[in-house]
Formats: C-alpha cells, structure tokens, sequence
C-alpha cells in the first residue's frame, strides 16, 4: 500500500518511521538540525511549493528520507491509519 502526500509523490507504507507536524516539531533545536543534516546530505524532497504544513520520514533501501508536504499531519495520519494492510 500507498501513501500519497501531495502533488504526485507517493511512499511505501511499511517504509514510513513518522508524520510529524512541521510548526510543532520545528520549534525543538534537535528537530531543526535533524531537517538540516537531512538537507546537507540530499535527503530532503519538498513535494509543494506551498506552505508546507508536515513532513514524512521515510526509510527506502536503507537511505533516510525526509519529505515536506503541504498536507497536515492529522490528515497524513488518517490516511496511514485508514490503508488495510
């Protein structure tokens, strides 16, 4: 099963570790270096040019990705929750 965050980005539910909500988690200093190592090291995908709102941390062929959507992360959260695996 799929996860569709935004645009035309979709990531592999057994590959999700967390939905985190930006304006939430960003305020933490360990959170914003997280999201900065992430960047330095090309593992950020932005999926919008909107006001992003989450960000999804995926583990995909053993490289960690971080991706930024402009979909909050309560309704990303329904979405994980509602797929039947």
């Amino acid at each position: 099963m799929y996860l569709h965050l935004g645009q035309d980005v979709v990531v592999r539910h057994r590959d999700i570790l967390g939905i985190f909500d930006l304006d939430n988690c960003s305020v933490s200093k360990i959170t914003r270096a997280y999201l900065t190592a992430a960047q330095k090291n090309n593992g950020v995908v932005t999926v919008t040019a909107e006001l992003p709102k989450s960000f999804v941390v995926t583990e995909e062929a053993g490289r960690v990705m971080v991706y930024i959507s402009q979909i909050s992360a309560g309704t990303l959260r329904k979405r994980y929750g509602s797929l039947n695996i």
